[in-house]
């Protein structure tokens, strides 16, 4: 019974990583938690996947554009070839 609620770490981090993209189930979730309860490393992984999360989603980044990534990818190799 005890293997049908625990989780290994590496399961734990993957379930964590999932929720961050709303992919985990129910199940999954509630297994996380119970592993919360008892694992430091865990604990201090979702912790650290959440401040991620949030910081990811309230940052105001600007992407370049699909063009200036293709400027900017010819200049490197031009630099990169000039230099060999």
């Amino acid at each position: 019974m005890s293997k049908f609620f625990f989780i290994s770490k590496k399961d734990a981090f993957h379930i964590c990583d999932k929720s961050q993209y709303k992919e985990s189930t129910i199940w999954e979730k509630f297994k996380l938690m119970i592993r919360c309860l008892f694992c430091d490393a865990t604990r201090h992984y979702v912790n650290r996947n959440t401040k991620l999360t949030e910081a990811i989603k309230t940052s105001k980044l600007d992407c370049l554009s699909h063009h200036e990534r293709q400027l900017l990818n010819e200049r490197l190799k031009k630099k990169l070839k000039d230099e060999v």
